[in-house]
């Protein structure tokens, strides 16, 4: 299939793509890819929002459940299963997610770099472990401003790592054909005012943890004793955690999950306004899901579906 397409709806966590997406998937009897590096563990379903059984049993998902949370992920393997997704999907296709950096690969072709180090990279996990955090965000910095200054999520201990890979190989900053936004058509998204999708992130963290997070944590716990970087830092999974161990009380646990959503709605709008194309849609916290959803579908019903590339394809521009 040479050309392949896809109708992309993107937004900030909690302003509720996912379900505008999944009305539109059961209405129209498409099916949906999942752009989100959470979504990708086994397990993790409550403190990721991850679409329900019963809703996957109505509308067919792609990019969801494709490895444990003891397995690392990366943007190479869930561009793999897209692809997939594109060679197997028996209907048109509505990737949504607020993963940018898997959406932009999607559409311009997985960025060249280095193959990774596992040497290199043990050094570089070895500092996380010991120093944490900062020391990798100090080390990337101070010796290679720009390439720090490229990252879309400089909290993000996998991204800060392959930054630094990319750098010893001699490469400074992001490929040059990222530098512009893309000249794609356009993504559809939701945009919520700042105190509205704060107060939705609020009830949303609550809910998880009322749902039964704490218990979904232990259960995880006792599958896989060891979980890789990534999982161990998601939001909601590290601060439970913290309560199970006894080293943060609930109370705390839901405010700092609360803060650090609120902090990752921030990054991912940002991501968004600066590194994609993106036709807004003004929603509020109260809009039924049958409007947005006319609105986005009329909103693609302009735009028209963007074309996508195969693994391994880069961009010609």
């Amino acid at each position: 299939m040479a050309n392949r397409t896809a109708y992309f709806l993107v937004g900030s966590t909690a302003v509720g793509k996912t379900a505008v997406a999944h009305w539109i998937a059961r209405k129209e009897s498409f099916e949906v890819l999942s752009a989100d590096s959470m979504l990708v563990y086994k397990g993790m379903d409550i403190g990721t929002a991850k679409p329900d059984p019963i809703a996957r049993t109505q509308v067919r998902y792609h990019g969801i459940d494709i490895t444990s949370p003891n397995q690392s992920s990366n943007l190479a393997q869930w561009l793999g299963v897209a692809d997939e997704a594109f060679r197997n999907a028996q209907a048109p296709l509505i990737v949504t997610g607020g993963t940018g950096l898997y959406m932009r690969s999607l559409v311009e072709g997985l960025a060249e770099g280095p193959p990774p180090n596992s040497e290199k990279r043990a050094r570089w996990e070895a500092l996380y472990e010991e120093r944490g955090l900062g020391a990798l965000q100090e080390m990337l910095c101070s010796k290679h401003p720009d390439m720090y200054a490229s990252l879309a999520d400089p909290e993000n201990p996998r991204r800060l790592i392959r930054a630094l890979e990319f750098a010893e190989a001699g490469i400074r900053t992001r490929p040059e054909q990222w530098d512009a936004r893309p000249s794609h058509s356009p993504f559809v998204g939701l945009s919520m005012k700042p105190p509205l999708l704060h107060s939705r992130i609020e009830t949303r963290i609550r809910e998880m943890y009322r749902g039964g997070l704490l218990e979904e944590v232990a259960r995880l716990t006792d599958t896989y004793p060891t979980w890789s970087d990534t999982a161990r830092q998601a939001i909601g999974y590290a601060e439970a955690v913290a309560v199970r161990n006894g080293d943060m009380t609930l109370e705390d646990a839901i405010e700092k999950s609360v803060t650090r959503t609120r902090q990752l709605a921030k990054r991912q709008r940002t991501w968004f306004n600066h590194q994609a194309n993106v036709e807004w849609l003004d929603v509020e916290s109260s809009t039924h899901i049958e409007e947005v959803g006319n609105r986005v579908r009329d909103a693609w019903n302009t735009i028209g579906p963007t074309e996508i590339k195969r693994v391994g394809e880069t961009s010609n521009e």
